[in-house]
């Protein structure tokens, strides 16, 4: 008897994963579709490093303390992760205005392996565009002197933000009422980071937006991955990054789960 039912759930467990699986198939098919938004949210992040650190690179280098392209490449890392994220809420919103996600409900699948694909989807995506932008990076000057296992943190780093920059986009588009609602997300993966340290020293900002800029998630995730590519990570800065991306990957799966759950009912 508890063979059977092991064997049940094995295959059950199985079937989940594929279902998993074919949506994440479905979604990286879609965005190869999408060459308009796949350009450009490599194109975007790649135009902005060219244009910091070869137009205002020469000045910003006294400002920095250094050579700026070592400087900005964590800053447009997460600028072009986010960007790609953001291309999610538009996908999701589409999925659920064309009704597909009630469609999948006549079907002997688990729904929500809809919204896995979105996200497995975005997370390949945007490590793919993060790697050219790495390699453009280098290309202008970018010398990290992370050790094997300082690269590991960046990278877990990374594969965290783009998940819970992921999660927070398909909440956008589940909640967003229009296809330019959901689209307006990409302005909020656009624009954050001029309002952190991923451009300038937080001391170089207005005072008004300093303290905003000095304690945001963006700053924190950013000076960590800063300090990982010179080889001399800050522990204090990993530790607070870590906690504000479980927190909010937490509460970005909680309030995904609730909406998608309305969106299935509605």
């Amino acid at each position: 008897m508890n063979t059977a039912m092991a064997t049940g759930a094995a295959r059950r467990g199985a079937r989940g994963l594929t279902t998993e699986l074919i949506f994440t198939k479905r979604s990286v098919i879609h965005s190869l579709r999408n060459l308009d938004s796949l350009v450009t949210a490599v194109v975007a992040p790649v135009a902005i490093m060219l244009l910091f650190v070869t137009v205002f690179g020469a000045a910003l280098d006294t400002t920095v303390g250094g050579a700026y392209a070592d400087y900005v490449t964590p800053g447009v890392m997460l600028l072009c992760a986010g960007f790609g994220a953001a291309l999610t809420a538009t996908s999701i919103h589409t999925d659920v205005s064309k009704g597909f996600i009630e469609r999948l409900r006549t079907m002997p699948i688990r729904a929500s392996g809809v919204i896995f694909g979105h996200v497995f989807a975005s997370l390949l995506r945007n490590l793919g565009s993060t790697v050219i932008v790495m390699f453009v990076a280098v290309a202008l000057g970018f010398r990290p002197t992370a050790s094997p296992a300082e690269w590991l943190g960046i990278a877990a780093l990374l594969v965290a933000y783009i998940l819970v920059f992921t999660l927070i986009a398909a909440a956008w588009g589940l909640a967003a009422t229009s296809a330019d609602s959901a689209g307006m997300f990409s302005f909020v993966a656009l624009f954050l980071p001029y309002l952190s340290t991923a451009f300038i020293p937080v001391g170089n900002l207005p005072g008004f937006l300093r303290g905003f800029a000095e304690n945001q998630p963006l700053t924190l995730v950013i000076e960590a991955l800063r300090g990982l590519a010179t080889g001399n990570p800050d522990q204090h800065t990993l530790v607070l990054s870590a906690v504000w991306l479980l927190g909010l990957g937490v509460a970005a799966t909680v309030l995904t789960t609730m909406l998608f759950r309305r969106a299935a009912r509605s």
